[in-house]
């Protein structure tokens, strides 16, 4: 089958062409545009869990293109992150992030972003349309990963431009440039943070680095640019996306206005409904093995589409419904296993502060254009607005 994402409505509403996939099978071989195989697409929710954790299927993407020629030049330390990465060093790599984000550390986090995201809704203009991505979704997240970084507030525009030109689907010298941009930053930033130490996240890195040489210095910039992208980008789709579901569905909106104190499980089922990644990151068969019913050769390059898995009617009953009493902490919006989105926790934090601010200082939220009319961002990695016009 040709891969779906060749349908220009598929940025828009790609659930469809989801479900037709799983039913015709959940693990399949696909084709790209041009009718060469491509690899093959996972879209079963029990096929994603399991191929989301199986170790045969690497993320190493520096072995399956080695040798390959490319005409394409992105920078090392956006093609080579921990994401794409196998353990040991993965593992390695990981476990000096972890502490940034457990529940203590984004606990303390709190204060911070309730503050900015109450000075970020003080500027919307009474009673006027507000690009609720714009100016909220997308700032937001920047502030807080950039702070947590040690970013100074004068650049953190740039760092914000370039992280949005990496996801520019069909415009790879874009991306590739913006993946130069941003290292070039990043290698600067730590040069600074070694002239005059502070407190940060990426300080501890340096150190990590410098002192007992855990990091090399390769891995001290990949490590810097891909907390720096993945810090604000899924959270950003995450606020856009989970805005829409509430608005498009005022029954479960009244509902969360009613019981606020439903709202951590309601943001598991806002992942689920609507995932803020609809395609996991690479991954290859080292060896060949078998998926829901399904060969896969050695070498073959794997897609779980997250997206599809947690629309599968199989887990989740009427998954095409927002349903709050529904059990939806299972789903795959953050991934599975060892890989598993280590700024879960932020992200989460993030999205119920501004959901709580948005319910209570705007009851009458509303949408300004017709739903059909949304512009989403064309790329297959991520699923996100590019812009939500709104009526407070």
């Amino acid at each position: 089958m040709t891969e779906p994402t060749q349908d220009p409505l598929f940025a828009q509403d790609p659930y469809p062409a989801y479900a037709a996939l799983r039913r015709a099978c959940p693990v399949q071989p696909m084709a790209n545009g041009s009718g060469t195989r491509s690899g093959y697409v996972v879209t079963g929710y029990a096929q994603a869990r399991e191929a989301l954790a199986d170790p045969r299927l690497s993320k190493d993407t520096a072995v399956f293109f080695a040798g390959k020629e490319s005409r394409r030049r992105l920078h090392p330390a956006v093609a080579h992150t921990m994401l794409a990465s196998d353990p040991p060093r993965h593992t390695r790599l990981r476990k000096l992030v972890t502490k940034a984000f457990t529940t203590g550390a984004v606990a303390r986090m709190r204060p911070f972003i309730a503050r900015v995201t109450d000075e970020l809704l003080d500027r919307w203009p009474a009673g006027e349309q507000v690009d609720l991505v714009g100016a909220l979704a997308a700032p937001l997240p920047v502030i807080v990963i950039c702070e947590l970084l040690g970013v100074p507030e004068a650049e953190r525009p740039a760092v914000r431009r370039w992280s949005g030109e990496l996801f520019a689907a069909g415009e790879p010298d874009r991306v590739d440039t913006a993946s130069h941009a941003i290292a070039a930053y990043m290698t600067g930033l730590i040069a600074a943070k070694r002239a005059r130490p502070g407190s940060s996240l990426l300080d501890d890195l340096v150190v990590a680095r410098d002192g007992d040489d855990r990091l090399s210095e390769e891995e001290l910039v990949s490590l810097a640019v891909l907390l720096l992208i993945a810090g604000h980008e899924t959270t950003t789709n995450f606020l856009g996306n989970a805005v829409l579901a509430l608005l498009r569905n005022p029954g479960a909106a009244a509902r969360l206005r009613e019981d606020p104190d439903r709202m951590p499980a309601a943001l598991d089922e806002l992942l689920r409904f609507d995932s803020p990644v609809s395609t996991a990151t690479f991954r290859f068969a080292t060896q060949a093995l078998t998926l829901g019913g399904t060969a896969i050769p050695a070498g073959a390059a794997v897609t779980i589409a997250l997206g599809a898995a947690n629309r599968d009617p199989e887990r989740f009953a009427s998954p095409d419904l927002l349903d709050w009493d529904r059990d939806a902490a299972a789903h795959l919006g953050f991934g599975h296993g060892i890989h598993r989105c280590v700024g879960a926790p932020l992200a989460k934090a993030e999205a119920e502060i501004v959901l709580r601010a948005l319910i209570a200082r705007f009851p009458r939220l509303r949408l300004a254009v017709p739903a059909d009319r949304l512009q989403w961002r064309r790329t297959r990695l991520v699923r996100g607005l590019a812009a939500l016009p709104v009526l407070a």
